[in-house]
């Protein structure tokens, strides 16, 4: 499937849109991000939670740098073959990632259909 950097980036932004009220409420302090692909290059990460979870947080506060949730365009874009599958795969993407930031361990995503 190709698609640019800023069509992606759109897409995403649509999806999150989209999510449902009870995963995206209670979000506080967290920054989405849409990159080409993971820094070493490679393909096998579709998204990435970087923080700590929700419960995990000591004395957050006032001027703590935002979590971040990135979304990256290449490895997602390798693995569809339509647009509808991209807007899908992005939806799972964004769901598995909110969910580290609520305290899911990747099996807990796994079982609701989140990765």
């Amino acid at each position: 499937m190709e698609m640019t950097l800023d069509e992606f980036e759109q897409l995403t932004n649509e999806v999150f849109d989209g999510l449902p009220a009870e995963a995206v409420d209670g979000l506080d302090n967290v920054a989405f991000v849409v990159e080409d692909r993971p820094k070493d290059g490679s393909l096998g990460l579709l998204g990435l939670y970087e923080g700590h979870d929700r419960f995990a947080r000591a004395e957050y506060g006032y001027g703590q740098l935002p979590d971040v949730i990135v979304i990256y365009c290449a490895p997602i874009l390798a693995i569809c073959d339509s647009a509808e599958q991209v807007r899908s795969q992005v939806y799972i993407t964004l769901l598995h990632e909110i969910g580290h930031y609520y305290g899911m361990s990747d099996e807990q995503l796994h079982e609701l259909g989140w990765a």
